[in-house]
């Protein structure tokens, strides 16, 4: 690709970087006032699992414990189009052992009310969730995320160069922060699903992350000419059909999942497009840019020439 036909990312890199300040920044704020709106996984509650002998109109079943006074009660897809769960808040001052046993009860009075209007419901499970066990969660998914950051770092600094690894961690905190955020603004239910998703982010954020950096080591060593900021330029701009061909195959796969996939997995689908596409913006505008603002080097990604001595002894 010639220099004339080559897209100036870097040219408008400090405004990329203000404006994602700004959306880090409004994602932390949103986050410390309205939190997560944390789904049954992390909280107390009863799911209660039916099956249908035909398909489930959700929203014939909605109005129904609608009208027999269960307002609260949630109403989703559960593997297949004949499978509920019914999602029912608890009463946290209730002991935890009678919350146990009336969730048996609970299910077998939600299968009996949704019997009246069809003969061919059959009651699969009913469990209780103690807000203890989603702490429990919460706490251990932080920590996973916070680990995984930490061995990346470690890993890129070792496979690469040191400022490549706080680049690369930069952009990643980058994402999860963002993607937070928009949970938060927008009231969309964070569950275990959405947790995953969380994860696979890191992971697809990471994969595109190594490829620029990989093609920006590369052209430090060979190209004789430019600087660390037209480098950078070009080697984003040589990746750049492979990142927008692999981000638009996996929307395509994540907006199927969105759509058909049934309610369970809307928010792992949900949290996978926005990582998708922060994480695409990240690897271009938040990795590079910070690389460029430690004042990457050619000397820091040169090959070290072995000593004389090294040489000698090799046979």
């Amino acid at each position: 690709m010639s220099q004339e036909k080559e897209i100036d990312f870097m040219g408008i890199r400090k405004f990329a970087g203000a404006v994602s300040g700004i959306l880090v920044c409004v994602s932390i704020i949103s986050l410390g006032l309205n939190s997560l709106q944390f789904g049954l996984d992390f909280t107390s509650g009863t799911s209660v699992r039916l099956e249908y002998s035909d398909t489930v109109d959700l929203g014939e079943v909605n109005q129904t414990l609608a009208n027999s006074g269960y307002e609260d009660a949630v109403v989703v897809s559960f593997g297949s189009d004949r499978e509920i769960r019914v999602v029912l808040p608890v009463d946290e001052l209730t002991q935890v052992e009678d919350q146990a046993s009336e969730a048996a009860v609970v299910g077998e009075t939600i299968a009996a009310l949704l019997s009246d209007d069809s003969d061919d419901v059959t009651l699969l499970g009913s469990d209780y969730v103690s807000a203890k066990v989603g702490e429990e969660l919460a706490e251990q998914g932080g920590l996973g995320m916070l680990v995984a950051l930490g061995i990346i770092m470690v890993y890129i600094a070792v496979r690469f160069q040191f400022k490549f690894s706080v680049g690369a961690v930069v952009a990643l905190a980058h994402d999860v922060i963002i993607t937070l955020g928009i949970f938060s603004l927008f009231g969309i239910e964070f569950n275990l699903n959405t947790l995953a998703a969380m994860l696979a982010i890191i992971g697809y954020s990471l994969n595109d992350t190594i490829v620029v950096s990989d093609r920006i080591r590369e052209n430090f060593r060979r190209m004789r000419k430019g600087s660390p900021l037209e480098m950078v330029n070009t080697s984003l701009n040589q990746t750049l059909s492979r990142t927008l061909i692999t981000s638009f195959t996996t929307l395509l796969v994540l907006f199927s999942v969105l759509f058909i996939g049934g309610e369970t997995t809307q928010g792992f689908a949900v949290a996978l497009i926005i990582g998708v596409v922060i994480g695409t913006y990240s690897s271009i505008y938040i990795a590079s840019n910070v690389i460029l603002y430690m004042k990457v080097t050619r000397e820091d990604l040169m090959i070290p020439v072995r000593d004389e001595t090294e040489l000698d002894g090799m046979p």
